[in-house]
């Protein structure tokens, strides 16, 4: 790998984009894949906003798709939706050349075999992020707060090219965590996405404090993580008991936020349904664990969006 390894980001959007300044600061040559704002960034690149200082940069190149890419990058930094509709396979397939190693920055469980099964001898990524971060305009994003990016090999342990990627994140700026337990990391994040992400649809987008301040709100969100918790304790993966109190706790603490699904919802987008709680129902039936009120909220969800389409605001 070169000094100034290359980057290919394919999903630029807010998170997408965050990283990417972030390895451009760290010295990467980063390129970008995206469709919708192409013309925007592709004339005037990212004006970004951040805590961290002035993260604009230009892309050394931009292309409406991977096959665009004259040449396999060094990293494939993938942060598509992972939703019905998009093949992620095929929109990476054209730039994943022998030596790239494709980083996942994606929500949900169980994400990862697909793509490890279509790329069986590239090294994968698995990564969490944990950032406040939106899309304000075209080829404008803020990133408001936290930055930290949790990664390990999938399915498990570390090697030398993934500790490179997370010195180059560090020297651009932001907090990492490498893990050999990815899979575990992604089951503490499920634990509040799985639970607040698809009830705040079903509540109609509604926002963190509505969903802890209604009569029986916060009982109702502890019983969806409990469930979340048994399934990955079935799935070999045990957290602490208090775990789901010390995270209310946090989350009362936050300002009222609106997650991600709630936000797609509203904005009539695709929703992360299938990746963050319906991967956890189907694998609870699998091990035969009890999830009375995920399969509530699951249903309840998918009547919502077969009834009609949501309205944008």
């Amino acid at each position: 790998m070169s000094e100034n390894p290359s980057v290919l980001v394919l999903g630029a959007g807010a998170i997408g984009a965050f990283y990417g300044a972030i390895l451009n600061r760290a010295g990467c040559e980063v390129s970008v894949v995206l469709r919708s704002e192409y013309e925007a960034v592709n004339e005037n690149g990212f004006e970004i906003s951040s805590e961290l200082g002035d993260l604009s940069f230009r892309p050394a190149a931009v292309y409406r798709s991977a096959a665009e890419c004259p040449t396999p990058p060094d990293y494939l930094v993938v942060g598509l939706k992972v939703v019905d509709g998009i093949d992620r396979v095929s929109a990476m397939r054209p730039a994943v050349g022998p030596d790239t190693t494709i980083v996942l920055i994606e929500n949900g469980i169980d994400i990862e075999p697909e793509i490890a099964e279509a790329f069986p001898d590239n090294r994968l990524i698995s990564a969490l992020a944990y950032v406040a971060v939106s899309r304000v305009a075209p080829g404008r994003v803020v990133h408001k707060a936290y930055g930290q990016l949790v990664f390990g090999n999938f399915p498990r342990g570390v090697d030398g090219v993934t500790e490179a990627f997370g010195e180059l994140l560090r020297s651009g700026g932001v907090k990492t965590k490498v893990t050999d337990t990815v899979v575990r990391e992604r089951w503490r994040k499920c634990v509040w996405n799985g639970a607040f992400n698809p009830a705040s649809v079903v509540a109609g987008g509604a926002d963190t404090r509505t969903m802890l301040d209604v009569a029986d709100g916060e009982a109702f969100m502890a019983a969806l993580m409990n469930e979340i918790i048994a399934v990955a304790a079935a799935d070999g993966h045990e957290f602490p008991a208090e775990m789901v109190q010390t995270s209310l706790e946090q989350t009362r603490k936050m300002p009222a936020y609106r997650n991600s699904m709630a936000l797609d919802y509203l904005h009539g987008r695709p929703l992360e349904l299938e990746a963050m709680l319906g991967n956890v129902i189907r694998l609870a039936r699998r091990l035969n664990v009890d999830v009375p009120h995920l399969e509530t909220v699951y249903t309840l969800a998918r009547m919502l969006l077969a009834e009609k389409p949501p309205l944008d605001e």
